[in-house]
């Protein structure tokens, strides 16, 4: 059997940028119809497969949908991130985004959204529950939101051997235990494994019971910089134009943003060479540095009960041991396209390190502007960034992209209304002498900053970089 869905957009992808774009496109194009799919049972995306106790990793208030604050923008006042805003937690989001679209997409009678269901190609979509197919007219706009989506390790098998044994459990199952192990072996060097480490250590597990093997080092954002308050971020970002600048290589630039207070690393006596950058608090850098056993022997190929096995060695590990898996892929390192292009979407970052925002100005450019060459001329996509160098260009291209938004006055004026854009300055709100300082600075140095940072990274190389 297969149903026809009569819609203007298919969206592919119910998950962070799926929704912001729909949010957007519906609140600027008020006769469209779209339907919304996903394969999951629900909208949110990776959030309903994460770990308890993942939390956000940067303000509240910058992620989600561009017409409705996730939290209510408040400051926290205890604990060890008092002054820097809430960051909301994982039941937290996925209630928000479900009220997002009972409230904001059905209620407006113009989403349809197909949960369970499978994107087969073109206009075509089936329930992976009933097996029932749909389609939309050949007209319809497909939208692929879910292009970049992350791979959590919830989802994905451990990237290595298991033998007879060996504990190996994805970091979810860290909230289920029903006793504990002798050691913990965490495996990751990004985010989720930097959250699991905290979190043992949080609930008085001994840093000398926990091995952490890092393959690389992360270089992470102080959390502190990255806050929606105006003279923060954007004194973080003409702090790090002048540092980029002055830098004479990519090394130098990381070293001259980690002593401006912007760049943190665990161990100041090795030089990261992975750079997704995510936000990390300094109480929780303290924490992380009082784990000393640290394995840097590169990956796991095989893990055996009592020893795991790596591309440089090998060690040993009590028969017991817990190894908690960390390593999914994440972030997603797929070629970056035009977002536009005949009859499709194809959603992927466009304003440096903020997805949500970028994916709402998409559907903001959509709804307002019919030219697809005029709109990838306004929002050519920006990588998500793994190494130094992919950093450096995604900053780049960030930087010049905010530059082609503010000469644009409508998306100017709609961006500083919404919260989920990291430099928004609300037309309404007083301005300061520490503030003009600072926005001088930036005008003075972003666009010497944003060129040596194309430098360094080797150039705009990549889908619509003109």
């Amino acid at each position: 059997m297969t149903t026809p869905v009569e819609a203007d957009y298919l969206v592919v992808g119910a998950g962070a940028m799926g929704m912001a774009f729909v949010d957007a496109l519906i609140d600027h194009a008020p006769d469209v119809r779209v339907a919304l799919v996903d394969r999951r049972h629900g909208v949110g995306g990776h959030w309903l497969e994460a770990y308890p106790f993942v939390r956000l990793h940067q303000a509240s208030a910058l992620y989600g949908v561009a017409s409705t604050l996730l939290g209510g923008g408040r400051v926290q006042h205890r604990g060890p991130e008092t002054g820097l805003q809430e960051r909301a937690t994982k039941s937290e989001i996925c209630a928000y985004y479900e009220r997002i679209l009972a409230e904001r997409l059905l209620e407006s009678g113009r989403v349809e959204f197909f949960a369970g269901c499978e994107h087969l190609g073109d206009h075509t979509f089936a329930s992976r529950v009933s097996g029932e197919r749909f389609t939309v007219p050949e007209r319809c706009r497909v939208v692929d939101a879910h292009y970049l989506a992350p791979r959590v390790p919830a989802e994905v098998p451990p990237p290595f051997e298991v033998g007879d044994g060996a504990r190996v459990v994805p970091v979810n199952e860290l909230a289920h235990l029903d006793e504990p192990p002798s050691r913990y072996v965490v495996v990751g060097s990004g985010k989720t494994a930097t959250d699991a480490c905290i979190w043992l250590l949080a609930r008085g597990v001994a840093p000398d019971a926990i091995t952490w093997v890092r393959p690389r080092d992360p270089w992470m954002l102080n959390r502190a910089v990255v806050q929606p308050v105006p003279e923060v971020f954007l004194g973080f970002v003409a702090d790090m134009m002048e540092a980029a600048e002055a830098s004479s290589s990519l090394e130098d630039l990381f070293l001259r943003m980690e002593d401006a207070g912007i760049m943190l690393r665990v161990d100041r006596s090795v030089t990261p060479t992975m750079a997704k950058a995510p936000t990390l608090a300094l109480w929780e850098l303290e924490l992380l540095r009082t784990i000393e056993h640290v394995v840097r022997l590169g990956h796991i190929r095989r893990v055996e009960r009592g020893s795991i096995h790596f591309d440089d060695g090998s060690i040993t590990i009590p028969s017991d041991a817990l190894i908690v898996h960390c390593a999914g892929e994440g972030l997603i390192y797929r070629p970056l396209v035009p977002v536009w292009s005949p009859g499709a979407m194809t959603l992927q970052p466009i304003r440096a390190g903020f997805p949500c925002f970028g994916a709402a100005i998409a559907g903001y450019v959509e709804a307002t502007r019919s030219d697809d060459d005029v709109k990838n001329r306004l929002c050519p996509p920006s990588p998500y960034p793994d190494s130094m160098a992919s950093w450096a260009r995604m900053t780049a291209v960030g930087t010049r992209n905010a530059g082609s938004f503010g000469t644009e006055r409508d998306i100017s004026s709609w961006a500083s209304t919404v919260a989920i854009n990291p430099a928004r300055i609300s037309r309404d709100a007083p301005r300061s002498a520490q503030l003009d300082g600072i926005l001088d600075r930036v005008k003075a140095h972003s666009g010497p900053g944003a060129a040596r940072l194309a430098e360094l990274s080797g150039g705009w190389a990549g889908a619509g970089s003109g």
